[in-house]
Parts: C-alpha cells; structure tokens; sequence
C-alpha cells in the first residue's frame, strides 16, 4: 500500500533557496523510490519546471501567501494546510516553528506530523520583536502539537529540552561531495578567501567586510551571498566590491556547480552563521573539502569537530585566522582533508534521508515513535563521539 506524505513550509520542488530547500531536493526523490507518494507544497515562480534534476514522481501543489519578510512562511504554510486537510495524507512533513500554530489543524484532521524545528528563529536579530513573539509562540505550538520533532543538531535538541520539555530526533543536512571542478574565471585556486551567507547581522556578515577590508590588500575576497530585500548590508557589499578591485561580490549564487568549485578551490571560508544548528553551507563546504574558518559557537564546532579553526565574531580575529590559514599550505591541506572526510562519515545525505523516512514511519504511530527517540539519539551521540562542545560567544 503506497504511503503519502506532505510537504509544507518550504518554496517548493526543486528550489535552491536555503537549506530547507536543499533537504527537499534530495529527501523528496529518496522518498519516491522507497514508494511514497510525495506532494511538495511550494509557492509561484520559485521553482524551475525545467530544472534537469527535477523527479516528476514527486507532485507539487503551489498555494498561496504574502510575499513579505515577516508574514510569508505563515501565510504560505496556512493555506498549505488547509489545502493538506482536504488531501489527508498519512504523514505531514513540516518545516519551521512557525507553522506549529497550523499543527493542532493536522491533528484535528488525524494527520501525524514530523517538524523540523530549525534554528533558534526568537534569537535571530534580523527580526524584530513582534516576529520574535511569534517564532517564540509558533515553538511552543510546535512542542505541544507535533508528533515527532527534529533538531539538526546536538546542540538545538538539548535546548529544545531543556526550554520546552521535548525530546526530538537528532537528523542533521548533508553533504554532496563533488569530483574536481575547474576554478570559476578570474581566480586562481587556493588563493581567495570566500564568504557564502544570507546577509543578516548574525551570520558575522559586516564583521567580515571590516575584515576583508583589509585582507583585500593582498588576498582576492570573493562574498557570495544577499539579503534578498536590499538594505545596509547589500549597500555595504556593493561598496566594498565597489572601491576594491581584489573583491568580487556575486550576490545570490544559484549555479550549484559554480558554487561548489568556488568552495572547492577556496584558500579559506568564513563560516560566520551564529544562531542556527547543522548550518547547510557549512557542511556543504566541508564535503567540498573547504579549510573553514567559522565563529565560534556550540553549533559550529559540534560540526567541524573541533576548535581549531573557531574564532570570535570580531574583525581582527577573523582577519588574523584567515592570514594564518592563507600562509600556511599544509594546514589548508589538512584541514581541508580533515573537513571533507568528516562529512561523508557524519553528514551524508543517503544517512540523512533514511532517518527522515524512518522517522515519518514512526510517526504514524505513536508508540513507535516515542520508543525510536532513543535509538536514534544514541546513534547520533556515538556518531559525534569525541566533539567538542565550545561555549558562546
């Protein structure tokens, strides 16, 4: 008997948005061949039809929303909802707290959800306090109302229960590693320093420009990344990019085998995300083989694996790491070798996406689900045996 499940809360099937997209890509195809019936819920004009990796298995139901900063994950995920309550489907597979004020519809309708809860999305200072408020609200919706929960990292489940009584399944992102790419154009591999990251204040964005700045003297800097609304930081990239001919600004890069050779062939990656758990990027760097250099947080060196390369959010900490690693071929050799076989032990998706099966089979019956917690938990803590645990800032 076929079983179906839905996915809500992310932009769609296939879309390169932001990690949530990324796991999508690949869970939804893994699904189809174990014999689910896979619908993806997603919103207008942010999938390509014609994308080459696109599974047709996998349906997709494009529902509606406002398209703004603050209020489109909830209204996009509402009428995904609604629209999944007609549908009933065994199984929901929900994305972010902030459809959690939507769980209670599910479980009305008698339809099981696994939520991935995300980051700590109340801590972000992108948002301002109202947004904070309910982040804050939607997580404790989602702690009350979802039938299996999932934290992408150590760190994120022991605050979940910790501040809201709940156990959760530890399922990390995972990595792709990738056969030799040539260097994109105009760079010269292992001789520029990279930056990937939405621009928002805490993944360290403007900390680095202060710091590339001045490592722009004698490093090409390369910054991939936007805010996707303009505003300060894109105005200080363009800038920066602007009045230094050793810096490229790219904004938003959606060629994933271009940003993978600029990974590939990096002298050093500033890793600089600060709230989230498993960081998508981060881990798709490591698998590219990328020595990192990343802000020191719980979330980071659980990661990498060790504390060697975190370094404070400041702009002299991070320019003084990033000189040493540059100076130093046979640390970026290790380091880089370290990171990548670091990744396909720990964060590969065909691990990946089998524990996400398993916990959406779980979760179609309770008890399952409650007796797997453990199973599961101790793999992940024997898999992560000998991390570090380093403090915050």
């Amino acid at each position: 008997m076929t079983k179906s499940v839905a996915i809500i809360g992310t932009r769609g099937y296939p879309s390169y948005y932001g990690g949530f997209e990324t796991a999508v890509r690949k869970l939804a195809p893994f699904l189809a061949d174990s014999g689910w019936d896979v619908n993806v819920y997603g919103r207008a004009g942010a999938t390509n039809e014609k994308d080459p990796t696109r599974d047709h298995r996998v349906r997709t139901t494009e529902t509606f929303g406002l398209e703004s900063k603050s209020l489109s994950t909830l209204t996009f995920g509402f009428s995904s909802v609604v629209h999944a309550l007609f549908k009933k489907p065994d199984i929901a597979l929900v994305m972010n707290v902030a459809n959690g004020f939507w769980l209670p519809l599910l479980k009305m309708r008698g339809i099981p959800s696994v939520v991935n809860v995300d980051g700590i999305e109340w801590e972000r200072a992108k948002w301002g306090r109202l947004a904070k408020l309910v982040f804050k609200l939607g997580a404790k919706f989602t702690a009350r109302f979802g039938t299996i929960l999932v934290s992408d990292s150590l760190e994120i489940q022991r605050r979940w229960r910790a501040e809201f009584g709940r156990d959760s399944v530890f399922i990390p992102y995972g990595g792709e590693p990738y056969h030799h790419l040539d260097v994109v154009e105009g760079l010269t591999s292992g001789g520029y320093v990279l930056i990937v990251a939405r621009f928002v204040p805490e993944n360290t964005v403007l900390e680095f420009f202060e710091a590339a700045e001045r490592i722009a003297q004698d490093h090409p800097v390369v910054i991939v990344g936007s805010s996707g609304y303009g505003g300060d930081l894109d105005n200080a990239a363009a800038a920066l990019s602007t009045g230094n001919p050793n810096v490229t600004w790219m904004g938003h890069v959606s060629d994933d085998l271009k940003l993978m050779s600029l990974w590939q062939h990096s002298g050093a990656y500033f890793h600089g995300h600060s709230v989230g758990g498993t960081n998508p990027a981060l881990v798709q760097a490591m698998a590219c083989g990328a020595p990192v250099i990343a802000r020191r947080t719980p979330y980071n060196g659980e990661v990498l694996g060790s504390e060697e390369f975190l370094v404070l959010p400041e702009p002299s900490a991070i320019e003084e790491a990033i000189r040493d690693l540059l100076a130093d071929p046979a640390k970026r050799t290790r380091a880089g070798l370290a990171n990548r076989e670091r990744a396909e032990r720990y964060y590969n998706w065909p691990d990946v996406c089998s524990a996400y099966e398993r916990s959406l089979v779980e979760g179609q019956n309770p008890r399952a689900a409650s007796a797997g917690f453990k199973s599961l938990e101790e793999s992940a803590a024997n898999s992560l045996v000998g991390v570090q645990k380093p403090s915050a800032d």
